[in-house]
C-alpha cells in the first residue's frame, strides 16, 4: 500500500507540496476550508456580472523565476501576459516614474538618477538567478552564488538604512523605489522592506518581468490541481480543519504525512506539541493587514500621465516621504488619510477580465491588523488624485476589510497576507530558528506555508521544501529534476 499524505490548505504552497508528493508515489489528499481551491491565487466574479478579479495576489514577479515552477513548467502550461512596464508610480502634475522591462529606457527616463538605478537594481537583475537562489531558501546556509549574495546584501544594507536616499536623489527615483519597498507592509526604512523591495525590483528588468496569467491567478492553482489529480491525488473543498487533536491523517508511524499550508498556530492544537516549540510559535509575529477593494469600470482609467496605462501594477502614494509616512502610520496603529495604494489594472492586457471596452481595478492598502476599515473611499481618492475622472468610470465596487479577510482565510492572521511580519529577524526565525524549519517536532507533521522560508510570494518553494524534507526523512532523496524529468 502506498504511503499517504494529507495536505491542509490549497494555496500555491500546499499545492506544490501535494504535486511533489503525488509525483513521488504518495497517495495524496488535499483538503481546503473554502469552497474553491487556490488560497492566495484565487480568482472570482467581480462586483458586476462579467467582471473577474483576483481575491489575493494578482501579479507574480517571482512565479516564473521560482525553481519549483520552472521545473513544473508553469511558463508553458499557461498563457502569460508580460508587460513592457513592470510597475509605475504616478506623481502630481501629470508626472510618473516607470520601471520598464527595458533597463536602459528606465535609466534614461530617470535622468540624473539613471546611473544610480542601474547600479542599485540593474546589477541585481543581471544576477537574478543568484538572487533568487539566496532569497529563495532559508538563510542559515552557505550561498551557492556568493557574488550575487554580496551584491544583494550590500544594497539591502544601503537602502534599508535610508530608503535609498544615498543612492537615488530625485523625487521620481526615490518614489519609484519607495513604492516597491512598501510591498513589504512594514515600517520604512527597514532592512526587511529593502530586501523584499530589491528582490521584486530586480525582476522588473529580467526574465519575464512582472507577469501574470491570462484569466487570473486561479489559473495557477488549476494547473497544479490538474497535475495532482493526474498523479492519483484527490482534492476536497469545504473541509475546515480547526484542530489537529483527533484529526485523522493516517498512521505517522507507517510513514503517512501531514503537510500544513496554514498558519503555524494550527500546530499548537496537536496534543503532542512540545511546550518549547509551542512557545516559539507563540512568539512568531504577524504583520499589518490588507484592506482591499475591487472596481468594475466602464473603460480604462484616465491616468493623467498616459504611460501609466502600460503598467498593470501601479503604486499610488505620491512622494517617497508620503509613502514612508503612510506605512509608518500603519506600523503605529493608524491609517493615513493619504495611504499608499498597491493597485493592479490587469484588463489593460487581459481582455478576459471585463466585458469589451470595460476594465477592472484591484487595489489594497495596509491597515493595522484586524482593522474593520472599508478602504473604498481612501483608494478612490488616491486614484482620482492621479487619474482625474476615475470616479465617473466606476460602475460598481466591493471591499474586504482586514477583519473580513481573516475570516475569509483563517491563515491570514489579522488580515496579514504575507504569512507573518516581514523582517530580517523573521526571515531567519520563520517560524522557528532551524536549519530545517519546515519540520515540526511531531512525527509526520510538516509546515508548508509562507510562514516558513522563503516566505511570501507565489513561488511554491515553501511547499516544495516541506515535501523534500518529508521525503528525505522517509529515506527518499528526490530532486526537482527527478520529479519533473
Amino acid at each position: 500500500m502506498a504511503r499517504r499524505a494529507t495536505v491542509v490548505g490549497s494555496g500555491p504552497n500546499g499545492l506544490a507540496a501535494a504535486v511533489a508528493l503525488a509525483r513521488a508515489g504518495y497517495e495524496v489528499r488535499v483538503v481546503e476550508a473554502s469552497g474553491t481551491i487556490g488560497g492566495g491565487v484565487r480568482t472570482a466574479d467581480g462586483p458586476l456580472p462579467g467582471f473577474r478579479y483576483d481575491v489575493c495576489s494578482a501579479v507574480h514577479p517571482a512565479a516564473l523565476s521560482s525553481p519549483f515552477f520552472r521545473a513544473f513548467g508553469l511558463r508553458n502550461r499557461l498563457q502569460w501576459h508580460v508587460p513592457e512596464a513592470a510597475f509605475a508610480h504616478p506623481l502630481d502634475g501629470g508626472r510618473a516614474a516607470i520601471a520598464w522591462r527595458d533597463l536602459e529606457l528606465t535609466v534614461a527616463e530617470l535622468g540624473t538618477d539613471g546611473d544610480g538605478w542601474r547600479r542599485l537594481v540593474g546589477a541585481l537583475s543581471k544576477r537574478l538567478e543568484g538572487v533568487v537562489d539566496f532569497t529563495g531558501n532559508q538563510l542559515i546556509r552557505m550561498p551557492r552564488h556568493p557574488l550575487a549574495t554580496a551584491h544583494f546584501g550590500v544594497r539591502t544594507l544601503l537602502t534599508g538604512a535610508a530608503l535609498g536616499e544615498t543612492a537615488l536623489r530625485t523625487e521620481a527615483g526615490r518614489a519609484l523605489l519607495a513604492g516597491v519597498f512598501a510591498h513589504s507592509g512594514t515600517r520604512l526604512p527597514s532592512l526587511g522592506a529593502a530586501a523584499s523591495g530589491l528582490f521584486l525590483a530586480a525582476h522588473a528588468h529580467a526574465g519575464d518581468g512582472w507577469s501574470f496569467p491570462h484569466g487570473g491567478a486561479q489559473a495557477i492553482a488549476d494547473a497544479m490541481a490538474d497535475d495532482i489529480q493526474a498523479h492519483g491525488g484527490t482534492i476536497e473543498t469545504g473541509v475546515h480543519v480547526r484542530s489537529l487533536d483527533g484529526f485523522d491523517f493516517g498512521d505517522p508511524d507507517a510513514g503517512d504525512l501531514l503537510m500544513l499550508d496554514t498558519s503555524p498556530r494550527l500546530v499548537r492544537t496537536h496534543p503532542e506539541i512540545p511546550g518549547r516549540y509551542a512557545r516559539a510559535v507563540n512568539r512568531y509575529r504577524y504583520g499589518s493587514g490588507a484592506a482591499k477593494v475591487d472596481f468594475a469600470l466602464d473603460g480604462p482609467i484616465p491616468w493623467e500621465n498616459p504611460d501609466v496605462t502600460a503598467a498593470p501594477t501601479v503604486h499610488l502614494g505620491g512622494t517617497a516621504e508620503e509613502v514612508r509616512a503612510s506605512e509608518n502610520a500603519v506600523a503605529d496603529g493608524r491609517v493615513s488619510d493619504h495611504p499608499y495604494v498597491l493597485a493592479v489594472q490587469p484588463s489593460v492586457l487581459d481582455t478576459s477580465r471585463a466585458p469589451a471596452g470595460h476594465g477592472v481595478l484591484w487595489a489594497y492598502i495596509h491597515v493595522p491588523a484586524g482593522s474593520t476599515i472599508d478602504p473604498t473611499d481612501l483608494v478612490t481618492r488616491q486614484v482620482e488624485r492621479f487619474a482625474p475622472g476615475f470616479r465617473s468610470r466606476v460602475l460598481g465596487s466591493q471591499a474586504m476589510s482586514a477583519h473580513e479577510r481573516a475570516a475569509y482565510n483563517p491563515s491570514d492572521i489579522g488580515g496579514d497576507i504575507l504569512g507573518g511580519a516581514f523582517s530580517v529577524t523573521q526571515a531567519i526565525r520563520r517560524p522557528v530558528v532551524s536549519r530545517s524549519p519546515w519540520r515540526t517536532p511531531i512525527t509526520g507533521v510538516y509546515l508548508a506555508s509562507a510562514s516558513t522560508p522563503p516566505g511570501p510570494g507565489v513561488t511554491g518553494m515553501p511547499g516544495w521544501f516541506a515535501a523534500q524534507t518529508a521525503l528525505r526523512d522517509a529515506g527518499q532523496r528526490v530532486s526537482l529534476a527527478e520529479l519533473f524529468g
